[in-house]
């Protein structure tokens, strides 16, 4: 059984990203679309989210300013991989 891949990003109110992952489990081995389609449907506007409420690590910048800066991350992807489970978010 595959983990799952999931890809992120953080993009500042200056347009700079910051890219992310992690490896999560699969028990239930769903396919990608099923996956995708799960995720999206927990996305606002089938795009961002609170990586806090998902349980990811935040990829803000060191400088960080709520004025002009957004406080959601943006989905990137999703993808099979082989490398062990780093992150036991509930997302899947």
């Amino acid at each position: 059984m595959a983990n799952i891949k999931f890809s992120y990003l953080y993009r500042d109110g200056g347009n700079y990203k910051k890219y992310g992952y992690v490896v999560l489990d699969n028990p239930e081995n769903k396919s990608l679309e099923q996956l995708a389609e799960l995720i999206r449907s927990k996305l606002i506007y089938g795009e961002w989210f609170y990586a806090n409420e998902w349980q990811l690590p935040d990829l803000f910048f060191s400088h960080f300013d709520p004025y002009y800066d957004p406080t959601w991350h943006e989905f990137e992807s999703i993808e099979y991989t082989n490398q062990p489970v780093n992150c036991s978010s509930p997302i899947v």
